[in-house]
Order: C-alpha cells, then structure tokens, then sequence
C-alpha cells in the first residue's frame, strides 16, 4: 500500500475517473470492478475501512434463504450464485458451514414447506446438499439440541466469512489493480457545475489538512450515510436503518459444531448461532434504529435478552444467562424503505440510481457485492466516458504458495487473507507468531502484518478489524495489549504517550459498544 502521506500529495494531481466514497464491501466492490476496467480510480473511507456495517454482520456468505419466504427469488438466485463462487476463489477467507434447522410440531416454517424452499435453494446452486435427520442423528449432529418436541432436523450448507477480512482482500485486489484508497478521509461536500457532479471537497481526519478533487463520476457507497450525501443534491430519503446486534459467547461455554438456525419463539424471527474465529456467535436483531449515524450502534439490554430466550429454547440445558457473554457488537443496516410495518420483511435488495453524476449504490448484502458494483458502473460509464460491459471475471487472483513446512491450516488461513500478497507479506513470519492466539483461530503473525502493511491508525482499527481480538476475547483482548505492543510497536512507531492514548480510547469503545450494557472493564496492567 502507497504510505498514507504519499497517497494524499497526489490525489489532487489528476482527474480521476471515479471517486467511490464509503470503505465497507459496497465500495471495495466498486472500486476493484472499476480497477479491472483500467479506470482510475479514488476510494476515500471517513473513518476505518469496513468501520460500518462491513465489520458488524452476521459474518454469513449465504443464499439468503429467508428471502425466499419473502417470495424474493432473484436476490436468493443471485447470492447462492455468488456465494458458490466466493467459496472457489477464496478458499480460506469464505468457507462452507453446515447448518441444522430443528423439526418440531407447530412450529414454523414446518418441515415440509422448509423441504421445499432447500430443494429450491439446492436447484439454484445446481447440487443436492440438504437432507432430513432424524431424532438420533439430530442429537448426534447437535449435542445438548431440545427444543420442545424435537423430533429430528434438516440440515443444510451455506457458507461463513470473517467480514472486514473480505473487505479488506478486495480493497488488497483493487490496489493491485491501480486504484488509490485512503481511509480517515472524509467527504464534506460535493462540487457541481453545469448541473452534474464534478469532483469533491475532502478532508484528512488525521492531519486535519482539506483537499479538493476532481472527478468524472462519483459513486456514493455510504451504506447508512447514503441519504446524508443525497441530500446535498435536494433528493428525497430512500433509506430504513435497521440495527442488527449479536452476542459473542466463548466456545466452551457453547460449544456447537453445526450453525443452529432457528425462528424465534417469540415472534417467528431467523435466528441463528455458530462457531466462528473460535467463540460462538449468536444473532441476530433487526430493529430500526433513531439515533445519530454519528455513534456507534450498541446493543440494547432487550435486545440482549432476545438473543438468549432464542438459544435457550433450543439448548435448554446450557441455561445460558448474560453473565456467560464476553463481547457483543451491532451495525446499522442499510436498508431500502418499501414501507413495510415489520422490520424484517423489508426488502434486502440494492438500489442504484444516477442523480446529476452521483451514483448511488446502497441496499444489498455482504454477499452479491460483485453485482452491486457492476449495477453501479453502468450508471457511472456515461460519465467517465468510458464503455462499460458486465464480465464474470474473478474477483480474487489466486493466492501465492506458502512454506510447504507450516501447517496446511496455517496456510490457508493466510493464504485466505492474503491472497496473491500471502508469500510476500508472511516472508520474515517467525516460528512462534505462527501460532494461534488461545481462544480462537487468529494468528499472532496477523497483527504483525496489520502493523506493517495495513494502514492501521487507531488501536481499534487493529483489534476490531484487521484481526477481530477485541470481539472473540474477554474484556476486547485488553490483557494482551502488553504482547501486542511489543509485536506491533516497531511498525506502528507509536510513542509512550501515543500507545497510553490509544489504550485509553480503545478501553472506552469497548467499554460503550462492545460489552453488555452496564459493564465496567477489569483494569489490567
């Protein structure tokens, strides 16, 4: 990655053919398919790269087989389709995860109107890979699974991600490609003449410094801000924000193998657990939420509760209470406003619209990232100047080998992270850093190699997002910050002062929005 102060003396420097505002996958998508093309291309992110919603998911790469319920055929087609070909280009980042469904009496969906929605859901990604268990192989498949009348399940694959890595491996492609990024780099205004948009006001959050740039197209990946930005140009809101919470417990504590889905007991809603990086999550809510976009999302203690009653009822016995749960998160969904009444029956495809040179692109999922941000080119090629045709290409170049001598699960892990760059990122990789953090499945080498290459600015941009520490461990991994400062520290030059500075705004983000509301953090030394 071109160092940060470089990158910024030459942004002004030329017109650039697109300017994608937002660093969530919306953005990383529109950036590495417009990158492909040989457009040049400005991605700017006002605060992390996957800071929103991109951080914050349910970490699924799924098919959306809810959405078929909702009678939504063409955005379940596409994801089932996308998510078969994210698990064959990377292998390692997205991943194959088995799913039970538990078949009781007088519970919906019912078995068979289930059956029926997995039997279209296999058609669409053209194999048969669900079937019915009965009540021993359930038990066996499910330890400890009991909800009332159980009486067997269906099971089911689909697939998991850690989702600010995925973002990051795209944004890693589109740099590789030629596209510039920058992260704490905010958009403050838009530059119109004649009508259309003609470049942006920019601001360095960092240093402070302003900066104007010129642009034939801009695209407005914002996710949740989407409707801020519109609203320079006068057009009406489009946007519902949804908040989605999840509840993080460690895996001893609830230890599945299968991804529990489930509807909820209490008002019918998808819920689901699983074991992911090591721990097992639990999600999710889908809430509107009122208040500023400006604050982070946190969890409510009704939501947290919600989230319990809903594994509880299938694993009776783990009699599970807030007390067990060491980290939780929410993120604020950009959704598209068909006026429904029930949240969860809104619309979970995308929009794209052309408003006077800004290219909106909001809406959508995790998974159909690739589509997006080919819907969005074809509004932006007129402007750029530029043809423009949908390609199936791949997203990801094929991962560079690794040392034969390292463990194979050591080498997908960073070959899936890494991908073309793994060989040359990992070179100087010692022995002992090549071993996992206890508690999950994260490497020591990893946040190493987010010091030195990643543009990590704050400590949470490390530990939230670049590895995912400060939501698989207790109290956001603040006992290990004394390792972590010697690992990191030579890259990251911070001063004394600087890392007692970060610790302290790091302890006050976890203490806020990442642990259950009205917990206070141990102190560590």
């Amino acid at each position: 990655m071109l160092p940060r102060a470089e990158a910024l003396a030459q942004i002004e420097a030329q017109e650039w053919d697109i300017v994608v505002i937002g660093g969530g996958i919306t953005g990383a998508g529109v950036a590495q398919q417009a990158a492909r093309r040989g457009w040049s291309v400005l991605l700017v992110e006002q605060r992390d790269f996957a800071w929103g919603a991109s951080s914050r998911s349910s970490k699924l790469v799924h098919g959306g087989l809810r959405y078929l319920k909702e009678g939504d055929l063409k955005t379940t087609l596409h994801s089932v389709r996308e998510r078969e070909r994210l698990l064959q280009e990377a292998p390692g980042l997205v991943e194959l995860q088995s799913f039970l469904f538990a078949d009781c009496p007088d519970r919906k969906p019912g078995r068979w109107l289930m059956q029926t929605g997995l039997s279209v859901y296999d058609l669409m990604a053209g194999q048969r890979s669900h079937f019915h268990a009965d009540l021993a192989t359930t038990q066996a498949l499910a330890p400890g699974l009991a909800p009332p009348g159980l009486r067997g399940a269906l099971v089911f694959q689909d697939a998991k991600t850690d989702d600010a890595r995925l973002v990051l491996r795209v944004l890693q492609e589109a740099r590789l490609l030629g596209a510039t990024t920058l992260n704490y780099l905010a958009a403050r205004a838009l530059r119109l003449e004649g009508g259309r948009i003609t470049g942006l006001d920019l601001q360095d959050a960092l240093g402070g410094r302003s900066h104007v740039v010129r642009a034939r197209s801009v695209v407005n990946a914002t996710g949740a801000w989407a409707d801020r930005l519109r609203a320079g140009l006068g057009s009406r809101p489009i946007l519902r924000p949804l908040r989605g919470s999840h509840l993080l417990v460690p895996f001893w504590r609830l230890p599945v193998a299968q991804s529990i889905s489930l509807m909820h007991p209490r008002d019918g809603r998808p819920v689901f657990l699983y074991c992911w990086e090591g721990a097992t999550l639990i999600g999710t809510t889908d809430l509107d939420h009122d208040e500023s976009l400006d604050t982070e999302a946190s969890i409510t203690p009704a939501e947290v509760i919600y989230l319990i009653e809903a594994v509880n009822d299938q694993f009776p016995g783990a009699r599970l209470t807030p007390a067990d749960v060491s980290a939780c998160y929410a993120g604020v969904r950009p959704v598209i406003d068909g006026g429904q009444k029930d949240a969860s029956k809104a619309s979970r495809d995308h929009v794209v619209r052309d408003e006077s040179g800004l290219v909106t692109l909001t809406g959508g999922k995790l998974t159909t990232f690739r589509l997006m941000a080919q819907d969005a080119l074809a509004l932006a090629a007129p402007h750029v100047g530029k043809p423009f045709t949908r390609t199936d290409a791949p997203v990801f170049t094929p991962a560079s080998p690794l040392n034969p001598r390292w463990c194979a699960s050591v080498r997908q892990r960073l070959q899936g992270r890494y991908g073309s760059l793994a060989a040359s990122l990992c070179a100087d990789a010692h022995q002992e850093n090549l071993h996992g953090i206890p508690g999950t499945s994260t490497l020591w080498l990893e946040l190493a190699v987010a010091a030195r290459y990643e543009a990590v600015e704050h400590l949470d941009d490390l530990l939230l997002r670049r590895t995912r520490l400060g939501i698989l461990l207790p109290h956001g991994a603040l006992a290990l910050l004394p390792r972590i400062r010697r690992l990191c520290a030579p890259d990251l030059a911070w001063s004394d002062a600087r890392w007692q500075e970060e610790t302290v705004r790091y302890r006050a983000l976890i203490t806020a929005h990442y642990q259950l509301p009205g917990t206070m953090l141990p102190e560590f030394e």
